[in-house]
């Protein structure tokens, strides 16, 4: 089965244009944070300027960015067959009226998200430090060939998201306040829950903590990785022949050579540098930072909700 957690984040990153929520969710994360992504989850290692790759002074950051509220929530797969008001009675303070309303979520993964008043935190300069970063993330202070470093981090008032584990599932939320809609009583600080079935994850955030993200990743430029491939191509075949010679040994091999390389990172390739090529001095002709895309989102989704 599916991670049930994949529409979300892929929805959210398409959405939001291009943010990413932490995982696992809860975590917080913020401008210059770098870390690596491992068996589905973000392991955070560092922060550029909290560990003195940048100094202060040499970056500019926009605080308190304005964003779209109206991009901050969004639901798919999710119908409201039911919508009403209804009369209680409290033993203190007597008769009271509430809305109900039920949420049917369609298909495994389906979710909702509300959000209010997001804002971001971002670094402006990126251009200005990109080139040093590269040098002291892989060369002088550390000695990574893969990392992400935040460049904006976004933040709400409040969040509310649920997603369902199950295929025609139900959400029951009432509230003693009016009923405007399906995305007014759902997130709101007086919904309370009263019946769920196969609900995934169901979580209402509402301390502003800084859990979603943009980031850029490092990669090795493309001339590079097309050169260091071809080398290897080529210093692979005849290895059968060469072994067949060497061993003492008969061996059945197919002569016609298979290009595998689609198995090898970018790390393996690397690996095959001479001692010293890769230095302060070359650094930059071997590395770039790139956008995070689809693809890292995915990363992120290997084993978390499975």
């Amino acid at each position: 089965m599916g991670n049930v957690y994949r529409n979300f984040y892929r929805n959210f990153y398409m959405r939001t244009n291009g943010f990413i929520p932490v995982s696992p969710l809860g975590k917080t994360v913020y401008p210059g944070d770098f870390f690596q992504i491992r068996n589905g989850q973000m392991i955070a290692l560092g922060n550029i300027f909290r560990n003195g790759l940048i100094e202060p002074q040499e970056v500019a950051l926009a605080n308190h960015n304005k964003l779209n509220p109206e991009g901050w929530s969004f639901s798919d797969g999710v119908s409201k067959p039911y919508a009403g008001r209804g009369n209680g009675n409290d033993p203190l303070k007597g008769e009271f009226e509430f809305s109900k309303q039920i949420l049917a979520f369609a298909e495994r993964g389906n979710f909702i998200f509300k959000a209010s008043d997001p804002e971001s935190i971002r670094i402006l300069n990126w251009s200005d430090i990109q080139q040093t970063l590269i040098i002291r993330l892989t060369q002088t202070h550390y000695s990574f060939r893969e990392v992400y470093v935040v460049t904006e981090s976004a933040a709400a008032a409040d969040w509310t998201l649920a997603v369902s584990g199950g295929n025609m599932a139900e959400l029951e939320i009432v509230t003693d306040q009016e009923n405007f809609g399906l995305v007014d009583i759902f997130g709101h600080h007086s919904s309370k829950t009263i019946q769920s079935k196969d609900i995934e994850f169901y979580h209402r955030e509402e301390k502003r903590k800084s859990s979603f993200y943009k980031a850029k990743k490092l990669v090795v430029r493309e001339e590079k990785t097309e050169t260091l491939a071809a080398n290897f191509i080529a210093q692979w075949e005849g290895h059968n022949e060469w072994a067949q010679g060497f061993y003492e040994q008969d061996f059945h091999f197919d002569y016609q050579y298979v290009n595998n390389m689609g198995t090898h990172s970018q790390d393996n390739l690397l690996d095959l540098l001479p001692p010293n090529e890769l230095n302060p001095s070359t650094a930059l002709l071997y590395f770039k930072w790139a956008d995070t895309s689809l693809d890292d989102v995915e990363k992120l989704l290997i084993n978390y909700g499975e």
